[in-house]
């Protein structure tokens, strides 16, 4: 028994011969492998499938059951008739070269270097196949021409000064390692964005890539891991690079030979490859290039995705293929305005202006009539600090246009021409206004008149509105003797409020807490807000009135919601907020079927802005706030997904050297 170990390891020697390492003296032949050092992968002789019995030479994983190949070398030039003569050698040029039976050269690698006496290659662990010198110079390496594969820490170069650089070519059919129909590469004409080709039309494009030194994203691999994508962007060369954040080599980022670009991990406990991040999403739905056509866009956010128009166009009914047209043609100089278009994924051919603010990325826009619209990129969605084209115009027809997952999109804004009507009414006021024949010191006098009266009234208003505000004070129970005394906000007027929720009508309500119901209104100038009514008769509710008033209105931050108002009458109290689309943090966190609509990135930016907005209450305001009722449900969320912190109505106000204060109520949840 004592022999066994010693016969298998034999019984293996003559099956497979497996070094680390391929010198001048040492071929590869078929059944021999080049292992990597820790045995992550190997590089040998493989035919594909049963049906294809070509031999190739090529690379895969070693220390999983499922064999996957990532890289190949002589995939347009296969060895159809395999031999133990077919070998792969490394030439007195220190080239490596792959020859079959009758000496000829499938492939080499082709490289002319003086002084290359001693070379060897060695497969690293990351899949790295390097030719190198006896002093460890790399001279060739796999990394640097791949096929259909990119692995973790591959620098995978997008453009070098200027031209496009490298491509991945998938395969020409799951058993076919021979160059395929799709193919992945950079624009060659704006070296921010990225292109799955069809042959050599375009297929799927990726959204804009900001120009930038170094920008991130992270996708979940499992449980433990993450595969960060990094983008670097420097005056000669543009390239992407993966990494897993626990160093594992057993994750890969592929493009199939259907035209699907994948993130794939490993996973143990079911022994295969889950898919982490598939684009295009679905090849049957709207997300392939400009599947819509001119003026329509791919909406995303519905449950099955379907093509739409934009706002102010319509079906072309003469050309289905068409797209969209126009509802009103565009006429240069005549009343044309800009709508905005949310949460989009910006159109194709596109003109980036460097060093634009958004005021003068608009007026660019503006005064150019061939401008059909433009965007301000909100470049800080892939982690970015600086940017020098965020602004980005469009001339002519949109095209590959969608609407994206929560946190993705871009405002876009089209330019449209104003309706024929609202034209008319203005013109016919004019002439109402013009026709008008009134003594003129009739005009005068009403003119006066009415004027004299609206001050008065104005003023009468005033003074109530300061009467309330120093009720309002008064009333302040936290220890706002750390404020100074002058708090300035608007009075809104509670008639005004009534109306813009329907007179607090029931399918205007957002929600309820303990001190009250919170509606949606619109105030006259269409500006949509969040009205929060507490409860009458309430001691509690008055002192969480006067605290959020105070509070809020010196508190000013990003990730604190901004208190625009508010309102007395009478036993009413009233808060006026702005209004914020996407509810709260507890509509997402508690649904199972909502949750899943944020991606790992989205949670990641709304963990750090609530982070942030305490760091401000806690730390870098004037003084030391404590909410003591923070929870999902007073985590609200603005359009783009950024969290802002709400209901500061049982907020304390620490001193600087206060560590603990005493209460006469139980509050929190």
């Amino acid at each position: 028994m004592a022999c066994l170990p010693f016969l298998i390891c034999l019984l293996l020697i003559s099956f497979c011969k497996c070094d680390d390492q391929l010198t001048q003296a040492k071929q590869l032949h078929p059944g021999d492998v080049l292992g990597s050092k820790s045995g992550v992968f190997a590089l040998g002789f493989f035919s594909p499938g049963t049906s294809n019995k070509s031999l190739y030479l090529g690379i895969w994983y070693h220390n999983i059951p499922q064999r996957t190949y990532v890289w190949v070398a002589n995939r347009d030039n296969p060895i159809s008739t395999p031999s133990s003569s077919v070998m792969l050698a490394i030439s007195n040029s220190s080239n490596l070269v792959l020859s079959d039976s009758e000496g000829r050269t499938l492939w080499t690698t082709n490289i002319t270097i003086t002084g290359g006496d001693g070379a060897y290659a060695a497969l690293l662990d990351t899949g790295n196949l390097v030719p190198q010198l006896p002093n460890k110079t790399i001279i060739w390496q796999s990394f640097n021409h791949p096929t259909d594969t990119i692995l973790p820490n591959m620098k995978f170069l997008l453009r070098y000064k200027a031209q496009v650089s490298r491509r991945l070519v998938a395969w020409k059919g799951p058993n076919d390692p021979s160059t395929g129909e799709f193919s992945l590469s950079g624009d060659p004409s704006l070296d921010i964005q990225a292109f799955i080709w069809h042959g050599t039309k375009p297929y799927y494009r990726f959204v804009v890539i900001g120009r930038v030194s170094v920008s991130g994203e992270a996708y979940g691999s499992n449980t433990t891991s993450f595969i960060y994508q990094t983008l670097v962007n420097t005056q000669d060369e543009f390239y992407v690079r993966y990494t897993t954040s626990d160093g594992s080599a057993n994750a890969r980022i592929m493009l199939d030979y259907m035209g699907t670009f994948r993130f794939l991990s490993w996973d143990d406990s079911s022994s295969s490859w889950t898919v982490r991040l598939q684009r295009p999403a679905s090849p049957i739905d709207c997300y392939t290039y400009a599947s819509c056509g001119p003026f329509g866009y791919c909406d995303a956010m519905l449950a099955i995705p379907r093509c739409q128009c934009l706002d102010g166009f319509e079906p072309d009914t003469t050309n289905s293929s068409r797209g969209c047209r126009r509802k009103q043609q565009l006429r240069c100089g005549d009343g044309n305005h800009f709508v905005t278009m949310s949460g989009m994924k910006v159109p194709d051919k596109f003109i980036p202006v460097p060093n634009r603010s958004f005021d003068e990325c608009t007026a660019e826009c503006n005064r150019n009539c061939s401008c059909t619209a433009y965007a301000y990129a909100n470049l800080t969605i892939a982690g970015t600090t600086a940017d020098q084209s965020r602004c980005l115009l469009w001339t002519g027809e949109l095209v590959d246009t969608g609407r994206t997952s929560f946190g993705d999109g871009q405002n876009l804004y089209l330019r449209l021409a104003y309706s024929p009507g609202y034209t008319s009414e203005a013109n016919k006021k004019n002439k109402k206004v013009l026709k008008v024949v009134v003594p003129i010191i009739a005009c005068l006098l009403t003119f006066t008149s009415i004027y004299l009266v609206r001050k008065w009234q104005t003023k009468g208003k005033q003074r109530n509105n300061e009467n309330k505000k120093r009720t309002v004070l008064e009333n302040f129970t936290t220890s706002h003797e750390h404020f100074e005394q002058k708090v300035e906000f608007p009075n809104i007027n509670f008639e005004e409020v009534a109306t813009a929720t329907n007179n607090f009508s029931d399918s205007n309500m957002l929600g309820k807490g303990g001190f009250g119901k919170v509606y949606k209104g619109k105030l006259e100038g269409g500006k949509e807000v969040a009205v929060k009514r507490l409860s009458t008769g309430s001691t509690q509710g008055v002192e969480h009135f006067t605290n959020e008033v105070v509070l809020i209105a010196k508190l000013q931050h990003k990730n604190l919601v901004r208190l625009l108002g508010c309102c007395t009458h009478g036993e009413e109290k009233l808060l006026i907020y702005e209004y914020l689309p996407n509810r709260s943090l507890d509509y997402f966190l508690f649904d199972d079927s909502k949750k899943s609509m944020l991606d790992w990135r989205t949670w990641f930016n709304i963990i750090k802005g609530v982070a942030r907005g305490l760091v401000y209450l806690h730390q870098d305001s004037r003084m030391t706030i404590i909410h003591r009722d923070l929870k999902a449900s007073n985590i609200l969320l603005d359009e783009e997904m950024s969290p802002k912190i709400s209901d500061f109505g049982m907020a304390r106000i620490f001193g600087s050297n206060q560590h603990q204060a005493n209460t006469k109520h139980v509050v929190g949840t």
